[in-house]
């Protein structure tokens, strides 16, 4: 009897899981640099062929974990309610981010986020491939946002805010400071960060439909 679409997905994703995770804690144990792409896929009890098939590039293995936030702001806006604006939500969605220590905003003190963040941000190649993710961010951000120049010009500034608050956070958390010491700190740096892009865009384009800030 056929496998149900159902059943097939949840296997995919079985085995993405599978790879993702042994990855990841061969990477944290001997570094992205010694650990060949042949070593994880065995690990994994997975072909090479199959790994790529999941993961197109080794540094994917790593960057995958940001894939669920690569559409963040876009969503953000995009669910916003009638009488928000877009940078209001914005605002909104970070600040809160910051009270519930999402690693997002690189207030986590988690030592496993900080093992992660090690590895990801230790890692060149990780790091040049993380352009991409950021470009995406903001094309998908300047969609939300009703497309053309001018949504692209301010999803382009949003996604640097967010980008430089949360590295600001994350470099104070790796000199040993405490996320709890760091909060209240962070939380006006965003409020200043918001505060600045709402005088630079307060024409901010919004879909058809929608309020404009």
């Amino acid at each position: 009897m056929p496998e149900s679409p159902g059943l097939r997905a949840r296997k995919k994703q079985q085995t993405f899981d599978t790879i993702s995770e042994t990855a990841i804690a061969l990477f944290l144990e001997r570094g992205f640099d010694r650990v060949p792409v042949a070593e994880v896929a065995a690990a994994a009890g997975v072909s090479k062929p199959t790994l790529f098939r999941y993961f197109p590039a080794k540094e994917d293995l790593v960057l995958h974990r940001f894939a669920d936030h690569e559409d963040e702001a876009a969503r953000v806006v995009s669910g916003r309610t009638a009488d928000e604006s877009p940078l209001d939500a914005l605002r909104r969605d970070f600040l809160a981010g910051l009270e519930r220590q999402d690693p997002v905003t690189g207030l986590c003190d988690h030592p496993q986020v900080l093992a992660f963040q090690r590895l990801a941000y230790g890692t060149p190649s990780v790091l040049a491939r993380m352009l991409g993710f950021l470009t995406r961010s903001e094309e998908a951000l300047a969609e939300a946002l009703g497309g053309g120049v001018g949504a692209r010009l301010a999803a382009g500034q949003v996604i640097a805010v967010r980008r430089i608050l949360a590295d600001e956070n994350r470099h104070r958390i790796a000199a040993g400071q405490r996320a709890a010491e760091v909060l209240p700190d962070a939380k006006a740096a965003a409020e200043l960060a918001f505060a600045q892009l709402a005088s630079g865009l307060a024409q901010l384009p919004v879909e058809s439909g929608r309020s404009a800030s």
